[in-house]
């Protein structure tokens, strides 16, 4: 008799791969795709990453309400976003493929938890039949896995109740994607021992799930090939896999250790912005002063009685509580004190989409206080830039004595990339000058200007700087309130023109592609990378285009208007209804197009290719 011999199973090279898992909110898939992420990083890929979180913090088990996702891009060369649609699919339940079967590629690897097809999950997620069974799959390559069924054997006498063996499922998941995409154990089984080690038998379950996901990959023969996704050339340096508010969180610490500064955080949580308050508030060796206050009103008025006391002053929220700060953040203008005022946007308005993405703030940070009240704004265009634009806006609030809003988004905030650790002594200093003590009696004038149009920022007790601080209006270098309307009109002019001085002390625009053409691309914030992916492409084919990204955006860099006329055509993409577009369109008096999206998703590469190979015909 002829004995039965296993196919041997190949690796198959790739570029690139996308893999999401997706499941309950209380199945493990941001701990799995966080993983699998920074394994990948220690691989030496390159990686991009998008968690996908749902509004409802308990919406009933099983429904569509309560799917959360994570995506991550992982690839051999540079790349700037999380992908667009998915090479492999992990669906826990039938809420989760429902949701997200649509992004999976024809002929792509979808793995599901058949355990939990039963008629009650169907139900909820909306389907009549059961699509693992009745032909509809038919475009992809199916492997059912009864998850929950093979967990609690792999942790089988344990001790564990059954609910806390089904916990375990993400790490069995895990372990058949790292078997797939050949990622190795180690950096997993490590996480394990530190997260879980003052609980042995849960370490132990985990463990052993985690190998048990990996030895099904082996042993079965229902799956064939392998995928093997080689290291990135990245430029030379140590990484690590780095969060948006992470990355803003140090970057507030680095600004403040090259200002000599003590930081202050005055927040109140809010969802997408919370994690910068908890990262902050876990570095307390670093000079860092972290308060939750009781709304947000409360955070921005503290924030800026930190700044009339000398310290580096931030405050960080979301579109709904920076409207709350709206009235404090007018006096900090007023006051002409230094702070950074954080926005990491997400769907509005109201409370709109609070774990989604969008930036549709832009409006709000120029124009959402009452008067004339401008304030310098730039935005962060990916999760490690945060890092970088911290320390920027904290200079530009330095040397012009001005509060500076940084704008991030949900995406940036809670998506991931290798982030090349920057030396210390690399990292720019920011000069601080604060009046000496004043011995001869002279009137300290508090309003009396450098050549920047800043003002002098006094210590209070300060010998002989006494002066008056408050939201009345300031007669001009003595600080004194003044009611004279010409004096009114000269103060608003005066904050105007030290904002639009900023444009002297920041970078001339780049441009990315030919100098000109019929296309211009012109970004901002968490849009970047795809479409720098786009126009790359674009212009590696011999497209007349060329992109152009936005770090500041009041002022603008002081040559934008000349690059802006070397095109025949502008396009701005923007996660919202054409807020950019309309500020290019008044300050330029360009005929810019607009590429709008507002579903609470990031774009697609290919939305914008589309739109670009639109344009130039």
């Amino acid at each position: 008799m002829a004995t039965m011999t296993k196919p041997e199973k190949f690796f198959v090279d790739l570029e690139e791969a996308t893999v999401r898992f997706c499941g309950d909110s209380g199945d493990g898939m941001q701990l799995a795709g966080t993983q699998l992420s920074n394994t990948s990083a220690l691989a030496g890929n390159d990686v991009a990453t998008f968690p996908d979180f749902p509004a409802e913090i308990r919406a009933p088990r099983g429904t569509k309400a309560g799917v959360s996702g994570f995506q991550i891009h992982f690839a051999s060369k540079e790349i700037y976003t999380p992908g667009d649609s998915v090479d492999a699919l992990v669906a826990m339940n039938p809420a989760a493929l429902a949701t997200n079967l649509s992004d999976l590629k024809a002929g792509g690897i979808l793995i599901v938890n058949t355990d939990a097809f039963d008629k009650k999950g169907l139900e909820q997620a909306g389907y009549a039949a059961d699509p693992v069974e009745d032909g509809s799959l038919g475009s992809y390559q199916v492997f059912r896995l009864n998850m929950t069924q093979m967990t609690r054997d792999a942790v089988e006498g344990l001790g564990l109740s059954t609910k806390e063996a089904d916990r375990c499922r993400n790490f069995l998941a895990m372990g058949l994607v790292f078997w797939l995409y050949d990622r190795p154990l180690d950096p997993t089984l490590r996480y394990i021992d530190e997260k879980f080690g003052k609980r042995p038998e849960v370490a132990d379950a985990n463990r052993r799930a985690l190998n048990a996901g990996y030895n099904f990959g082996e042993t079965t023969e229902a799956i064939g090939n392998r995928f093997k996704v080689d290291r990135a050339k990245l430029p030379p340096g140590t990484y690590r896999s780095i969060m948006g508010n992470t990355a803003l969180a140090w970057g507030l610490i680095a600004a403040a250790k090259q200002s000599n500064k003590q930081l202050f955080l005055g927040a109140y949580p809010i969802t997408p912005a919370s994690d910068i308050l908890h990262e902050l508030g876990r570095h307390k060796e670093f000079d860092v002063l972290t308060f939750q206050a009781e709304d947000e009103i409360a955070a921005m008025a503290a924030t800026v009685g930190a700044a009339f006391a000398g310290v580096m002053a931030v405050t960080s929220s979301s579109g709904p509580g920076i409207a709350l700060k709206g009235e404090a953040m007018g006096l900090a203008v007023m006051t002409e004190l230094p702070m950074v005022i954080v926005n990491v946007q997400r769907g509005g308005p109201s409370t709109g989409l609070p774990t989604k993405t969008e930036q549709a703030d832009l409006y709000q940070a120029m124009f959402g206080r009452n008067g004339e009240c401008p304030m310098p704004i730039i935005a962060a265009k990916g999760p490690a830039d945060c890092f970088d634009a911290a320390i920027e806006a904290w200079r530009i609030a330095v040397e012009f004595m001005t509060p500076v809003m940084l704008l991030t988004d949900g995406y940036i905030a809670n998506g991931s990339e290798p982030w090349r650790i920057p030396d210390v002594n690399d990292l720019p200093r920011i000069e601080v000058k604060h009046p000496e003590p004043n011995e001869n009696g002279e009137q300290f004038l508090a309003y009396e200007r450098n050549e920047r149009l800043a003002r002098p920022w006094a210590i209070p007790g300060t010998k002989g700087l006494t002066h008056r601080i408050g939201g009345l209006e300031k007669q001009d270098i003595t600080g004194n309130v003044s009611y004279d309307p010409a004096n009114h009109e000269h103060m608003i002019h005066l904050r105007a023109k030290k904002v639009a001085n900023v444009a002297d002390r920041i970078p001339l625009q780049q441009v990315d592609g030919p100098e000109s053409g019929k296309l211009l691309v012109v970004t901002w914030g968490g849009t970047y990378g795809a479409c720098a992916t786009a126009a790359k492409r674009a212009i590696a084919e011999g497209k007349s285009v060329a992109h152009c990204h936005l770090r500041y955006l009041n002022p603008f860099p002081r040559n934008l208007g000349e690059i802006l006329s070397k095109y025949e055509k502008v396009l701005v993409p923007e996660l919202n209804l054409g807020q950019l577009r309309l500020m290019l369109r008044a300050e330029f008096l360009v005929d810019a197009i607009g590429l709008n999206k507002v579903q609470g998703k990031p774009f697609h590469v290919a939305e914008v290719a589309a739109a670009i190979d639109e344009h130039l015909s």
